[in-house]
């Protein structure tokens, strides 16, 4: 009798600290914020002030996330693949227009104005701004990665014809790193327009999305290869996808250069830190993580293209040695 009372105290005892540990006093790991009927977000971007902005398809209106409260900003017509989005130091958010070829800027004012390219015909990848407040953005019907300041485009083509430029970011001091996903390279452009490519240490791995963390180093998609690839110190590095059918859509790293990606055909994200990939499932029936992001706080945002907006909270998402499979249960979602 005593040995069945001292387990059931030690049980009791377990239990108490699950209890503690995943109680409702918690935030949940995913909060979910419904959309309006038909909008299908896609692109993420945060605000320096911490606010989470999207675009969104087929909708004449810019998402953001700030101060607890969803809007949808109206910017005069509606997005066809709007794969490009950033936000500046001073709050201006910048996006690609593909129905009018354009670069179009939001002010904090809430006006819209935009840049028509003179190649006319587009067809827009991702979008960064740089430090100094110039836009970089990638045209792979011109076959370039392109970069606006002052109203001025110049044009940075790359060696290979139809290299099919997509990702593009920039780092703290101003150089410009892109992706070419035909030619498999990567490309660097310094801030004085010094242009150099690299070839990829894996043939014909398409890179896609790419990002810089905040030692310096580029991580990539290699979404063909199934594979994640990091350039750092003058080399390569590249580490393997559990299912290299996963459809990893995007990346973005946090602040402590943990590296997180959108599976949408997984329906979950995943995170890639110390070399190992852990998966963070998605409970919801259909998801389809598409863009995803990271705020100061490591809070990851993405966006589901059911029609949600999405965060894991930061403690769940730096938590190590848990299993987040056990966590999915803790699903808030918001209408």
């Amino acid at each position: 009798m005593r040995v069945l009372l001292a387990t059931g105290l030690l049980v009791l005892g377990a239990l108490c600290i699950a209890a503690w540990r995943y109680g409702p006093w918690l935030p949940p790991p995913f909060l979910e914020y419904r959309l309006e009927a038909g909008d299908i977000p896609a692109a993420l971007a945060i605000g320096p002030d911490g606010a989470v902005w999207f675009t969104i398809e087929n909708s004449d209106a810019i998402g953001v996330f700030r101060g607890g409260v969803l809007e949808r900003l109206p910017k005069g017509r509606e997005s066809l693949e709007p794969l490009g989005l950033g936000v500046s130091n001073s709050g201006e958010v910048w996006f690609t227009d593909a129905i009018t070829e354009s670069i179009a800027r939001l002010s904090p004012d809430g006006r819209v104005t935009g840049f028509r390219l003179p190649t006319g015909i587009t067809q827009f990848g991702r979008l960064a701004v740089a430090p100094d407040g110039g836009v970089w953005f990638t045209d792979s019907w011109s076959n370039a990665i392109v970069r606006l300041h002052q109203g001025q485009f110049t044009p940075f083509e790359p060696t290979t014809p139809s290299a099919n430029p997509f990702g593009v970011v920039v780092d703290a001091h101003g150089t410009a790193w892109a992706t070419l996903q035909t030619a498999n390279r990567l490309v660097r452009i310094t801030a004085e327009g010094q242009k150099s490519e690299l070839e990829l240490p894996t043939r014909s791995a398409g890179p896609t999305d790419i990002a810089i963390d905040a030692n310096g180093a580029v991580w990539f998609l290699e979404l063909r290869a199934g594979k994640i690839g990091r350039f750092a110190g003058g080399r390569f590095d590249e580490f393997s996808v559990p299912n290299q059918q996963a459809g990893l859509t995007s990346l973005a790293v946090a602040p402590d250069g943990t590296v997180w990606l959108a599976a949408l055909r997984e329906h979950k994200l995943l995170r890639l830190r110390d070399g190992t990939f852990t998966d963070f499932q998605l409970s919801r029936p259909g998801a389809r993580p598409f863009g995803v992001a990271v705020d100061g706080l490591g809070n990851v945002w993405y966006t589901d293209l059911g029609g949600w907006l999405g965060r894991l909270h930061a403690d769940e998402a730096q938590a190590s040695g848990l299993n987040p499979r056990a966590l999915l249960p803790r699903v808030s979602l918001v209408r």
